[in-house]
């Protein structure tokens, strides 16, 4: 007869913030606790350690695939973190379980990076642990071999008193001696981590199981009785009533082995009341059904029958008191929270990394548009500076013709005056003046040396022609005079001075004057230009009507580029022009042109 439990509980009904007297449950929620925190805190080195509890819980109550599971979301993390101790530690785990689920070669690979980590912490006992598990699990090493590594091991467990360490390699030396068919090997090693593990209960009645499944199995049963009456005698077993019930029912069923069943009953009777007055369900179900099993075959049936009914009869009470039933009912909620937890954190990875991507996309965008357009100010820029290096460009040659046309009158004036001798010599001094007027049209600046050489041959050539109308005088103070690296904007003055002569000077009856004076005034290069002709006002008198129609282009010219300079230099070049007060009639021209020197004109 086979008995089917179902226990029910509330709807809706929540054990996860329930307390457990169970340490292994409450170890089990302390840490799904932890990887919340870490979650909440986006503290991904708190949730590692929560994980890596997990891993060691699982590991010690003997369930290995969810030990593998939680050790690997720690490494996982760790990893993340770059946490060299944490990748150490949950990558040695990690290890340690595979190998005992027989995953040699993701153990070994686990090994490697355990050691690998353990080299950038310079733990060496860490190190010298994983180097001998790489080196054991390698496909040629002998048993011996195998075993002096773990033996070692073992060695500096002891020393450095690492009880899981020591738990680990006695056991791993346990399942060699299985391996290679020497069962005495594996008890005494099995032994040693029975007697180490007494502090974590869960695995010291693993190991005591396995020793006594030894000795079953080479039909030695008094040894196996005799090593499960030794678990039944520890502290832990006797603290808690539910190992009591169920390791007792192991002690009988070793009895039933050995064909002892009169003691077998009495075993399974003391484990079913066990659990009847303390409320473990599942253990009282597994004495019966050993019960029914034995009654059957002694063809016992009422007995078996009346210890369904009593059980039936208190089955709704012992499940209400079942503290197991509420903790495997604590712990499936906390993994299917963990499990939630994971999900949802997955969820926001995923919406914060295509939120990432959105704004990196957006922000290279912007930035490609950013520059695209810079690219486009930067062209037009360019653009307007060649634009306006152009107009200047075209504006001073247009002086040059202007100056070309008014000289060549001067020179056709002699020869209609048949002055053949003056002629020449006003060509030759012309020809050198053109020559100088060439050479420094190609720069927006020259040297002030050049510039006021050809205003004094220009003043020269002219007083040549109107030699009875005018003199002149160029003043330049010594400062001025010293600085060889001096600039100005070439021909800029020239055309000032054309128009003194040719529309003030030349109208006068009496002999006038133009006088030319640089001087520095702070910063600034003044020149100052005055002439006692007829002035501005009294030469638009004097202009016929044709003469007054057409505009000159000299001095509107020079305040083009004037204006040009400025912005492509940035300088602040100034023109005013003024008639003289009276008694003295004539124009004064003020020009103020920033100091420039060698070096900050090639910027």
């Amino acid at each position: 007869m086979i008995l089917v439990l179902q226990a029910s509980f509330g709807a809706g009904k929540s054990y996860c913030q329930a307390n457990s007297s169970n340490p292994s449950v409450q170890k089990i929620q302390k840490a799904s606790k932890k990887v919340k925190e870490g979650f909440s805190k986006k503290d991904e080195k708190i949730a590692a350690e929560g994980f890596y509890d997990l891993g060691e819980e699982y590991y010690n109550k003997g369930d290995l695939k969810k030990s593998e599971e939680y050790y690997n979301k720690a490494k996982d993390l760790y990893a993340r973190e770059k946490n060299d101790d944490g990748i150490a530690k949950s990558s040695r785990g990690l290890a340690k379980v595979q190998e005992e689920l027989n995953k040699k070669d993701e153990a070994a690979k686990n090994y490697k990076e355990a050691e690998k980590s353990s080299l950038k912490t310079g733990d060496s006992n860490a190190i010298r642990l994983n180097s001998n598990d790489l080196k054991r699990l390698q496909k040629d090493r002998s048993y011996f071999t195998q075993e002096k590594d773990l033996t070692d091991n073992i060695s500096l467990n002891l020393k450095f008193k690492d009880t899981v360490e020591l738990i680990s390699n006695y056991n791993k030396l346990g399942n060699l001696g299985l391996q290679t068919n020497q069962p005495s090997a594996a008890i005494y090693n099995f032994s040693n981590a029975y007697q180490v593990s007494k502090t974590i209960p869960l695995q010291a009645r693993s190991f005591n199981q396995k020793i006594t499944d030894l000795y079953v199995q080479n039909k030695d049963f008094d040894k196996a009785i005799e090593t499960k009456k030794e678990l039944l005698n520890e502290p832990f077993v006797k603290n808690s009533r539910e190992t009591k019930a169920n390791e007792t029912n192991q002690l009988a069923t070793i009895y039933l082995q050995k064909k002892e069943t009169v003691t077998a009953v009495d075993l399974l009777k003391e484990s079913y009341n066990i659990s009847i007055k303390n409320g473990h369900t599942l253990e009282a179900k597994r004495s019966i059904e050993k019960l029914d099993s034995i009654y059957r075959i002694e063809g016992k049936k009422d007995l078996s029958l009346a210890l369904y009914k009593q059980f039936l009869m208190l089955l709704p009470e012992l499940v209400g008191k079942d503290s197991s039933l509420v903790d495997n009912k604590i712990i499936q909620e906390t993994e299917e929270k963990l499990k939630t937890l994971q999900e949802e954190k997955a969820l926001k990875d995923d919406l914060i990394k295509r939120k990432n991507r959105f704004n990196y996309w957006l922000i290279g965008s912007l930035l490609t548009l950013i520059s695209f357009m810079g690219v486009i100010l930067f062209l037009l820029k360019k653009s307007r500076i060649k634009n306006k290096q152009i107009a200047l460009q075209s504006l001073r040659r247009e002086m040059n013709p202007h100056f070309i046309f008014n000289s060549l009158n001067s020179i056709n004036q002699f020869i209609a005056n048949n002055n053949e001798l003056a002629a020449n010599q006003y060509l030759t001094k012309f020809s050198t003046l053109m020559r100088r007027v060439m050479e420094n049209s190609k720069d927006d600046f020259v040297l002030f040396s050049k510039e006021t050489e050809l205003l004094q041959n220009y003043l020269d050539l002219e007083k040549s022609r109107f030699t009875d109308k005018f003199d002149f005088k160029i003043e330049i103070d010594d400062n001025l005079f010293a600085n060889e690296h001096l600039f100005i904007p070439g021909m800029l003055i020239q055309p000032h001075l054309e128009n003194a002569i040719w529309h003030g000077l030349r109208y006068k009856e009496d002999k006038g004057f133009l006088h030319v004076h640089f001087t520095q005034v702070g910063a600034t290069l003044q020149v100052l230009i005055e002439d006692n002709g007829a002035g501005i006002a009294e030469s638009k008198k004097t202009k016929t009507v044709n003469q007054q129609k057409q505009k000159g282009r000299g001095i509107s010219n020079t305040l083009e580029r004037i204006k040009i300079l400025n912005e492509l230099y940035h300088h602040n070049i100034t023109c005013v022009v003024e008639d003289k007060a009276m008694p003295n009639h004539g124009v004064k021209v003020t020009l103020n042109i920033p100091l420039i020197n060698k070096l900050s004109h090639e910027n």
